[in-house]
């Protein structure tokens, strides 16, 4: 059974416009849409990038192998509408996926939800709607998304996991007087289930098959998508301004590998405008850490690699002798490998870097969750956190004070030993006084 699209347009738009796929809530399927929609569009030659709202580490690595273009979180939370602006600006066409619900953001209101970025870029929105257990309910549902804000425009609908044809036309038949063009209906495929873990999703480059499964979803998109109307909906943002190099020649000793994969491109884009040389190596590979002025543990799974870590003699030596003359930073499974000791989930017990006074365990999991607000002596910052590790013991001074998305004080956040420090907090931006990360669109 092949449920297709009803076409609007058989004419390729030449234009680069960009849209925002949204949904009413998580478990829409939008990750799965928008990486075949990426895949289809690349492959007929459109200009194409993607973004991710909010602080997300992982669909980013799929969205870019669906598209070859580096995937950009905007995270209407923690960046300011200029910082937002500027990173979305470039001369591509932009697919931006939400994250959660359209309006669903950080307590106490819903700050930083995907509705707050379409209303700061001026994008539309389109809906993608999980049919699989509806018919005519589909119409309150989507009407009420539609009418919920006057300032946010839903454009379109795509209908996901639809059963049969005959499922399809009373999904669209209920539409109709919502004057809401359906942009394509996609039946129920269970091959294009992704496997999960505790943090959610695997990573792309730890997925078999990837680009047998990209290719999937693209084959379908093709088939069931209007996407000549999906970008006729879409809107023009303007170019990026011209890079301003500021001479900082620092080199940067960066962690990449499955073990370490939660660095965000903004970030390095950010070091790179600075001058900065970027010596990525792999801590999992028992590489030793480059001479550099800063080394940098991103986050990411430490805890499934234990092992292999606490066996990699070359990476620790080299990272301790390194802690002697230079500046280290680990952000949460970093920060645990700059510990003494890592607990596995087996309750296994793994020597690490002992380069800070900490004890980390995932024998006892316990969820860590919400956006940050961390001072420090080097400024302030926007951060985010999500991880189940339990502390079992932190001495030392710490490197943050931390607030969460509602103000309220969370004590102390990390540590900080000689030139070494870290925290389970994600750094997303650093917050300037005189910035005011608000969501006007002006």
């Amino acid at each position: 059974m092949r449920v297709t699209a009803q076409k609007f347009s058989s004419k390729i738009f030449p234009h680069l416009m960009s849209v925002i796929l949204s949904a009413p809530s998580s478990g829409s399927g939008k990750t799965t849409i928008t990486l075949g929609i990426l895949r289809a569009l690349a492959r007929r030659g459109t200009l194409v990038r993607a973004a991710k709202s909010g602080p997300d580490y992982i669909d980013p690595q799929f969205h870019a192998a669906a598209c070859g273009a580096p995937c950009i979180n905007l995270d209407a939370w923690a960046m300011t509408p200029a910082a937002i602006k500027a990173r979305a600006a470039g001369p591509e066409t932009l697919i931006i996926e939400g994250a959660m619900g359209l309006f669903d953001g950080a307590p106490p209101a819903g700050k930083g939800a995907t509705a707050d970025l379409a209303r700061i870029l001026g994008l539309p929105v389109v809906l993608i709607v999980d049919a699989a257990a509806m018919a005519q309910s589909v119409a309150p549902l989507v009407s009420g998304f539609a009418n919920f804000a006057k300032d946010v425009e839903v454009a379109g609908v795509i209908l996901n996991n639809v059963g049969s044809p005959r499922h399809e036309k009373m999904l669209r038949d209920a539409l109709t007087p919502l004057d809401l063009p359906v942009l394509g209906a996609v039946p129920r495929h269970k091959k294009l289930a992704r496997p999960s873990r505790h943090l959610g999703l695997v990573q792309a480059g730890e997925m078999p098959d990837l680009e047998g499964f990209i290719n999937a979803a693209a084959d379908i998109a093709a088939d069931c998508i209007d996407l000549d109307a999906l970008l006729a909906l879409g809107r023009d943002l303007p170019m990026p301004p011209p890079p301003t190099i500021i001479k900082n020649p620092k080199r940067i000793a960066l962690a990449q590998d499955v073990a370490f994969a939660f660095s965000y491109p903004h970030q390095i884009k950010d070091w790179i405008a600075t001058g900065a040389t970027i010596l990525p190596f792999s801590p999992l590979a028992n590489d030793a850490v480059p001479a550099a002025d800063l080394v940098f543990l991103p986050g990411g799974y430490p805890e499934l690699h234990a092992a292999r870590l606490a066996a990699s003699d070359r990476f620790l030596e080299s990272l301790r002798k390194a802690a002697q003359t230079t500046d280290i930073y680990g952000e949460c499974g970093g920060y645990m490998t700059l510990g003494q000791t890592l607990t596995d989930a087996d309750g296994v017990i793994h020597q690490m870097a002992g380069l800070l006074d900490l004890d980390t365990s995932f024998a006892a999991r316990k969820l860590h969750l919400g956006y940050r607000n961390l001072t420090s002596a080097q400024g302030r910052f926007a951060a985010h956190e999500f991880h189940y590790a339990t502390t079992l013991r932190a001495e030392g001074r710490p490197l943050f004070q931390a607030t969460d998305a509602a103000g309220a004080d969370l004590g102390s956040m990390g540590l900080i030993k000689g030139r070494v420090s870290g925290s389970f907090a994600h750094i997303i931006d650093r917050l300037h006084t005189s910035e005011a990360r608000d969501t006007d669109p002006s």
